[in-house]
């Protein structure tokens, strides 16, 4: 029995992808399939429904759990209060009980500079994250309170380095960062354990790149410390489960990286 038996996550932007040599090809696809293997119940979202189907066949079929797979797009102009509380109800109506939210979606206009950046890019990047983010706590807050759960929000180094050209992505993920603290703050006391992860993943977007543009992947692109880019399944998806079992508490609000040693560093 895995240690997530019988728990439902919701892991947000979390569609089928892989790498070209079958490996978990993106970070939400990733952590769907280590807590699949932890025998988690799982509501996967994202735009894209072909994936989102994919992603439910695979995961059921393999690890013989159920998913709930839901479209839903967090962005301006939309009554986006109402979709996050919507996938919130789908999964207490499915599976009667929220254990883990992940809010790992996020879209981005990257490689534009501040001067060239338009309001609508940096809309994007702030609803699809930050707002997302902000929607789905609060949406899952009740249940979760209910379950003593834990919530796992996505940053980046870009926010923490100031990468070039990543202004919008950087903002969105820095005020992610500051939403998480208030709320391990707040919800302490309801037994919810709030952290947040900055990692640097191997996905099938990285890869296309590097085969698209070598040169520019070459001088933009650098190899962490640790000599390798995070594995979106077995190191990145194993930190989540290990932040959600109930056999570890971590302090609550810390921020790890998973930039340099691949570890636990807050």
């Amino acid at each position: 029995m895995g240690s997530l038996q019988g728990k439902t996550a919701i892991i947000t932007g979390a569609g089928y992808a892989v790498l070209s040599d079958g490996r978990c090809g993106s970070i939400g696809y990733g952590i769907a399939t280590a807590y699949a293997k932890e025998g988690a119940n799982l509501v996967i979202t994202g735009r894209n429904v072909a994936k989102l189907e994919k992603a439910k066949e695979a995961l059921e079929g393999a690890y013989g759990i159920k998913v709930l797979a839901l479209a839903a797009d967090i962005a301006a102009g939309s009554d986006n209060e109402a979709t996050a509380r919507g996938v919130a109800e789908a999964a207490i109506k499915e599976f009667g009980r929220i254990d883990v939210l992940i809010n790992n979606a996020q879209a981005s206009a990257s490689g534009v500079t501040i001067e060239n950046h338009t309001t609508e890019q940096f809309d994007l990047a702030m609803y699809s994250g930050l707002y997302a983010a902000f929607y789905y706590m609060k949406a899952c807050y009740p249940y979760l309170k209910e379950t003593q759960g834990s919530v796992i929000n996505f940053a980046s180094g870009a926010g923490l380095f100031g990468n070039y050209g990543q202004c919008s992505y950087a903002a969105a993920k820095e005020g992610i960062r500051g939403l998480s603290r208030v709320a391990a703050t707040e919800w302490a006391k309801d037994g919810i354990n709030t952290n947040v992860i900055c990692p640097l993943a191997w996905t099938a977007q990285l890869e296309s790149f590097e085969r698209a543009y070598p040169d520019a992947f070459r001088a933009n692109v650098k190899v962490p410390p640790a000599g390798h880019f995070g594995d979106p399944e077995t190191e990145i998806g194993r930190v989540c489960v290990q932040l959600a079992s109930p056999d570890f508490k971590y302090m609550n609000g810390e921020t790890l990286t998973l930039e340099g040693g691949m570890g636990l560093r807050p």
